[in-house]
């Protein structure tokens, strides 16, 4: 057996979206004696169940599961959030002396959590915070996307453009400190984990990711993606709010505010998320210690994925055998 690493142990099952990670995680946390913590940006809210492709309670087996439902739709939600709520969860997990399991596909969220990153989350220049939320109101959020290209030009290539809320932090950032928060988000990353972790990506060939993506929004529609949109507006949701920047749920409030067709918001959340699965997989390739699943290799077969991991876990310390973990 390999000599295990220093930390605690900690599994990461990631991947892009429709590549069938949930149902392998409830198998492997069956397996290892696990709790799920939901490492995903949306499954956070509650009343939004079909367009995050929330996990039910029928699908969970039992197994218990983390920060799902913890905060109302209204809530903003963000990395710092999320690091507290899940070293809060690991702990208590720990405690049990279970075995702790990451599933989800925000890759941004599961770095900030293995390499214990400190975004340095202050109350900031709550003036100059206004400033550039009026430009984002008058401009667009191109605008300001285009001010952080000219100060820091590695965060607007990481940032999306009409993520407004990032593109704000990195510039109040920079405004603040007259650093780049790209070069303190670098040295960060560069952190040795505070974990004993195996960071596993699930993955397929790319035609049937995109096929099951166009399947898995078609059942959305059909169980009432549109109704829940219409129930989270008569709510008081907001289009600005972080919650509805998730897909399917901001082309669905373009529709409903007559900015397009349904058949074209349909199109566009299709499309939108096979842009979205391509970014993951940008994402998870920059991981050095990535094992990368090609389900193709297994068989496109859980079972023998499955029984991969658990050997791969044993060779690195973290689970030693069924119904035991090692915690230390």
């Amino acid at each position: 057996m390999e000599e295990a690493a220093k930390g605690r142990p900690l599994i990461v099952l990631t991947g892009p979206t429709a590549v069938g990670k949930t149902g392998l995680s409830i198998a492997l946390a069956k397996a290892v004696n696990g709790e799920i913590l939901s490492a995903d940006s949306m499954q956070v809210y509650r009343h939004m169940d079909i367009g995050s492709a929330k996990i039910t309670r029928e699908e969970m087996q039992g197994v218990p599961h983390h920060l799902i439902d913890v905060l109302e739709p209204w809530e903003d939600f963000n990395v710092v959030v999320f690091q507290k709520k899940c070293e809060e969860c690991l702990s208590e997990i720990y405690e049990r002396g279970r075995l702790p399991i990451l599933v989800g596909g925000t890759g941004f969220y599961i770095q900030a959590v293995l390499r214990d990153i400190d975004f340095t989350d202050n109350e900031g220049d709550a003036a100059y915070r206004e400033t550039l939320e009026g430009i984002a109101a008058r401009e667009g959020a191109g605008a300001l996307h285009e001010m952080l290209l000219s100060v820091d030009p590695a965060s607007a290539k990481a940032i999306h453009p009409n993520n407004v809320k990032r593109t704000i932090r990195a510039l109040e950032y920079y405004e603040l400190t007259g650093e780049r928060i790209s070069e303190h988000n670098g040295r960060e990353r560069q952190k040795e984990s505070p974990y004993n972790a195996c960071y596993f990506v699930l993955n397929d060939e790319r035609d049937r990711v995109y096929a099951r993506i166009g399947e898995r929004v078609d059942a959305m529609m059909e169980k009432g993606l549109l109704e829940e949109v219409k129930r989270l507006r008569d709510m008081g949701v907001k289009r600005g709010m972080v919650s509805m920047q998730g897909l399917g749920y901001k082309e669905l409030l373009d529709y409903l505010d007559g900015a397009c067709t349904l058949e074209e918001a349909v199109f566009r959340i299709k499309r939108d998320t096979r842009r979205f699965a391509k970014r993951q997989l940008t994402w998870f390739r920059r991981e050095p210690d990535a094992v990368w699943l090609d389900r193709q290799l297994f068989d496109d077969s859980d079972e023998k994925l499955l029984a991969y991991m658990l050997e791969l876990l044993k060779k690195r310390g973290i689970f030693s055998s069924p119904g035991g973990t090692e915690t230390r």
